[in-house]
């Protein structure tokens, strides 16, 4: 074979590849903006069963190669997130979910009904003080509790014995309940009403059944916001029609 027929063959080969390339590269994008489709529908529909609904739900599909991962029937990643979200009907500020370990059927692809099996669901919700005192006013026990945030501290109103009482706090999540301790009371108060305010936001407050069942890990301000981070395992996502 000549060097000038050699050189034609070699930059059909190469023309062919990069078709080739191509056409892969177009049935990964295709295959996986369904797949995140159907994800986020499934997503959000999970989270309705917790009462949270939101004005759009996405999901994105993270790790290296879309096919690849549906060959071996695992993502491991997913991150989803709910715009405008609503839990109980107040309102959020965002919730994010990152869902690792994410073990998939190859029937997300044609549509048809699948389940999806997670490993580990991190869950990530931040709610103004207004809205975290909602969402907890049924279940908190605590006469009067309204919470805000000044001068990056996180501020706690109650009323004991007929006293209001104004107090800077720390929250913490123990038990899956959001524990109030309390820094500061002003001094003007009695020792009596200091001690009761004390005792009674150290007990907590009880939260609605967090999004995907998730279990309270961390409470934390965030700028102007309270960030709730929860953890599920073992979570099933019926996805499809």
């Amino acid at each position: 074979m000549s060097p000038k027929r050699r050189r034609r063959g070699l930059k059909a080969f190469v023309i062919v590849l990069v078709l080739l390339g191509g056409l892969l590269f177009a049935v990964d994008r295709v295959g996986e903006s369904l797949a995140e489709n159907q994800l986020a529908k499934a997503a959000a529909q999970e989270a309705a069963k917790y009462d949270v609904r939101a004005s759009d739900t996405s999901a994105e599909i993270g790790g290296f190669g879309f096919l690849p991962q549906v060959a071996r029937g695992e993502f491991s990643k997913i991150t989803v997130t709910m715009q405008r979200p609503t839990f109980s009907s107040v309102a959020a500020e965002d919730l994010s979910a990152e869902m690792t370990g994410v073990h998939v059927p190859q029937e997300l692809l044609t549509g048809s009904k699948a389940v999806v099996t997670v490993d580990t669901t991190d869950v990530r919700l931040r709610l103004s003080p207004g809205a975290l005192t909602k969402l907890t006013a049924t279940v908190s026990g605590l006469s009067g509790l309204s919470l805000q945030i000044s001068g990056g501290k996180l501020l706690a109103h109650v009323k004991v014995r007929g006293v209001d009482a104004t107090a800077t706090v720390r929250p913490q999540a123990v038990n899956g309940r959001i524990r109030l301790v309390v820094d500061q009371l002003p001094s003007e108060l009695p020792s009596v009403i200091r001690k009761a305010v004390t005792t009674l936001l150290a007990k907590g407050v009880a939260l609605p059944d967090l999004p995907f069942g998730a279990t309270l890990k961390e409470i934390a301000l965030d700028g102007q916001a309270i960030a709730l981070t929860a953890t599920a395992k073992n979570l099933q996502l019926t996805a499809g029609a």
